[in-house]
């Protein structure tokens, strides 16, 4: 007589599984929210060189509507010392490198460092 096998993932499998599906499913909602954040900081900053005139750029309120529009898509993590502005002959050049840090699990915390960068060119009201 031959002996059959069983076939299939055990309860101690199935719950090994299930734990490290969990702990990556958790790690993946602390850091979405992060990369979320950057993705509107970027937004912002090609929204800014999009639609920005002359006038605002030639006045220094390009800080000040990059704020604007950062805190309309709910960037909270960067600060107005982050933000950069420099002046060239191609344009304006803003850049804005900032850290996030969240706690994931009693004392440790996941750190994101992040940088954009975007040209706003001096003949962009053209």
């Amino acid at each position: 007589m031959m002996k059959q096998n069983q076939k299939g993932v055990s309860l101690t499998g199935f719950l090994v599984l299930l734990a490290v599906v969990g702990f990556a499913l958790f790690i993946g909602m602390k850091l979405f929210p992060m990369y979320q954040e950057y993705w509107g900081v970027q937004r912002a900053l090609k929204n800014l060189a999009n639609s920005s005139s002359q006038s605002v750029a030639e006045q220094g309120g390009v800080k000040t509507a990059l704020i604007r529009s950062m805190r309309v898509g709910y960037v909270t993590s960067v600060e107005p010392q982050h933000i950069k502005i420099e002046r060239g002959s191609n344009g304006t050049v803003v850049s804005i490198d900032y850290e996030v840090r969240k706690p994931l699990v009693y004392n440790l915390d996941v750190v994101g460092k992040f940088s954009a960068k975007e040209t706003i060119s001096s003949n962009s009201a053209e």
